[in-house]
């Protein structure tokens, strides 16, 4: 990732950050900016996410991997991300007009992760 495209990226979470304080209460920008300098591939992840015109934002802390968590809080799903299947398998049985990739594959390519029912379930509320 070029210097530019890094200190704008950052300069985005940032701003989002401290838009939503709701979302991640207890936890300070200036940590989740020094884990981010540290983590060029979280940082790329989080690059292809605003690319495909989604919102990542601080939601969390994974006390047991010791990380910050990051979820996509846009309000519909990016249009980047649309017309998809969940994964390679129902996108392989469709028989007329297949994706060329699903949910499960983007978000593979781009080094993160699905959340789960579970998972979104808790966002939501």
């Amino acid at each position: 990732m070029k210097k530019k495209e890094r200190v704008e990226l950052l300069e985005t979470l940032e701003t989002r950050f401290r838009e939503n304080p709701g979302r991640h209460e207890g936890i300070e920008w200036d940590d989740v900016r020094a884990r981010l300098e540290k983590a060029p591939k979280k940082l790329r992840s989080l690059l292809e996410m605003e690319e495909t015109g989604g919102e990542p934002d601080v939601v969390g802390r994974d006390e047991e991997a010791g990380e910050i968590v990051f979820v996509d809080c846009a309000a519909e799903s990016p249009a980047g991300r649309r017309s998809a299947c969940y994964d390679g398998e129902a996108r392989e049985a469709r028989k007329k007009h297949a994706p060329s990739d699903s949910a499960m594959e983007r978000a593979a390519a781009m080094g993160v992760e699905l959340l789960t029912e579970e998972e979104y379930g808790a966002l939501q509320r």
